[in-house]
This record gives C-alpha cells, sequence and structure tokens, in this order.
C-alpha cells in the first residue's frame, strides 16, 4: 500500500491535473495495483531548496515491503524524475525524493493495523 505526497511551490495552475495518469504512472513504477496507490499533492507551497525559492519539488514515498534495496530506489528514482521532468517542466536538480520504508503494523486501516 504505497503512500505518495507531492509537494512543490510551483503555482497550482502549473501542476497538471488528472490524477488517473499521475495513478497509472506510480503504480507501474512502484510495480503494484493503481487501486493500492494513494496520493497527495499539494501546490503553491513556501518552499526553500539550498537557499533558493526557484521552483522545485520534492516526492515522498512510502509503501510496506518495496522500499528494501538501493538497486530497487535507484531505478524508481529514474523513473521518477522521467515522468515529474516531463509533467512538472521542471530539472532534475530541481526535484528531490524521500523513500521511506513502512512496517506492516505502522499503517492503521478499517480500524487495525494492516498486519491483521
Amino acid at each position: 500500500m504505497p503512500f505518495l505526497e507531492l509537494d512543490t511551490n510551483l503555482p497550482a495552475n502549473q501542476v497538471p491535473a488528472g490524477p488517473e495518469k499521475w495513478l497509472c504512472a506510480t503504480a507501474s513504477i512502484l510495480g503494484k495495483p493503481k487501486d493500492h496507490v494513494n496520493m497527495m499533492g499539494v501546490a503553491g507551497l513556501t518552499m526553500v531548496l539550498s537557499r533558493s525559492t526557484e521552483p522545485w519539488a520534492q516526492l515522498f514515498i512510502s509503501s510496506t515491503s518495496m522500499m528494501d534495496t538501493t538497486e530497487e530506489n535507484r531505478s524508481r528514482s529514474t523513473h521518477f524524475f522521467e515522468f515529474l521532468t516531463k509533467e512538472l517542466a521542471l530539472g532534475q536538480d530541481q526535484i528531490i525524493f524521500h523513500f521511506y520504508p513502512l512496517e506492516p503494523w505502522q499503517t492503521g486501516k478499517k480500524g487495525m493495523v494492516i498486519t491483521f
């Protein structure tokens, strides 16, 4: 069950709409069914990267049982960079990823943790 949050200081009108396209791309990159992917995007934030307020974005990716190796995350980073640089019209130096592994007991759903 992947969770993604995209934060950017781009104005909302410069972030392409169409969650279906984002869900399909994300599901493909992560190798998960799109009905398991959870996403949130926040635009128009006040953000600073290396003392600059130029446009940039950061993507937080957390999931159970998939952030296990450097090689897997390297491959995912490549695919996310390709997608986001095209969709947001940002350079690779303007996008940062954060990968967070979750244990099943750290995520609750339907009144219990997903371990059960």
